[in-house]
């Protein structure tokens, strides 16, 4: 069969399309044939190395997974051959106190497909039977690889971690990103206002078209000052963040008092700092969030298979052609999410 791997960490030249052995299964396994993989900012820092990190080589990327299921183990009872799927990107030991309390996102052994484990860049994977969601045919595979990892994060952010309220007033940053999609369509559908940024006249139009209220080109305008005009000065209640320290002091400026401030990533540098004066005076509350749980992800699929919540598919590329789907990944270039397909 054939996978796209690393031998080792670089820019996309180091991805080599290629004949692997095909995986065997384990009693508790099941064998996906992989039709559709997303993209995600993960494949392009483990493809350049995390420093700290090491990573097994060679190395298959890929969180986000969708296809068919061709085999299952001897001790698989709910999966069946031939159902048209998802993978939960989320694999943990399910047997720590935080598992089987269902926070499996907290598990010290939790990590995503892709990263601590072989990804699906590939033509067959190997997965635990628990990570399977069985999907409606009216889903596309490539709609489907575009869901899992984005709107299981954006829920637990806004839901779980935000605990938004109907009615507030969200910042979005990044429409583009698979994150800020996501985030925007779940805010509206809490029917709060939303003000989303995105850079280039495009993108903030499909901003407005996913439901944004109001749109900031964070390229030109200034993001708080911008945002206090659309509230009479007051601030949003809930900034989903993401980006880091490019975004970080506007972010922060722009939350009302008592409002809540997000964050699952830092793209553009993780050295972020705070003035702890405005953190006590105005009552904020900063809020770290990581992927979310198993039983979040089957919350947030029933409105996207209900067709409430739409995957945002930006480009799709034959995996052979991965090389490319990282560039335009890593070009910035997308609106939503772009996804390497198997046919």
């Amino acid at each position: 069969m054939k996978a796209a791997r690393i031998h080792r960490h670089g820019g996309p030249d180091v991805l080599v399309y290629e004949d692997v052995p095909e995986p065997a299964i384990r009693p508790d396994q099941v064998l996906v044939c992989v039709r559709a993989c997303a993209l995600n900012h993960l494949d392009l820092f483990v493809r350049a190395g995390i420093p700290g990190m090491k990573f097994a080589m060679p190395h298959v990327l890929g969180s986000d997974i969708a296809g068919e299921i061709v085999a299952v183990g001897d001790l698989c009872q709910r999966v069946r051959p031939g159902w048209r799927v998802l993978l939960s990107p989320g694999l943990s030991c399910r047997q720590c106190q935080p598992c089987l309390a269902g926070y499996d996102n907290q598990c010290r052994r939790y990590s995503v497909f892709g990263y601590g484990h072989d990804g699906g860049n590939t033509e067959l994977l190997a997965a635990p039977e628990y990570s399977v969601i069985q999907i409606p045919d009216t889903l596309s595979f490539e709609a489907a690889a575009a869901t899992p990892l984005v709107f299981l994060t954006a829920w637990h952010m806004l839901n779980t971690r935000a605990r938004l309220q109907a009615g507030e007033d969200v910042l979005v940053l990044a429409a583009s990103s698979g994150v800020g999609s996501a985030a925007i369509q779940i805010a509206k559908m809490f029917q709060c206002r939303v003000i989303s940024t995105a850079g280039g006249e495009a993108k903030l139009a499909r901003a407005r078209e996913l439901g944004a209220d109001h749109v900031i080109d964070h390229y030109r305008d200034d993001i708080s000052a911008e945002v206090r005009k659309f509230t009479a000065k007051r601030g949003v209640d809930v900034v989903v963040e993401h980006v880091g320290g490019a975004t970080w002091p506007k972010s922060l400026e722009s939350l009302a008092p008592g409002g809540r401030l997000v964050t699952c990533g830092s793209t553009t540098g993780y050295d972020a700092r705070v003035d702890l004066r405005y953190l006590f005076s105005k009552q904020w509350s900063l809020l770290g969030s990581f992927m979310g749980t198993m039983a979040e992800l089957h919350q947030v699929l029933k409105f996207v298979f209900s067709g409430q919540l739409r995957p945002v598919v930006d480009s799709v590329y034959p995996l052979s052609e991965i090389r490319a789907a990282h560039e335009r990944l890593e070009s910035k270039a997308q609106f939503g999410k772009v996804v390497v397909t198997n046919w």
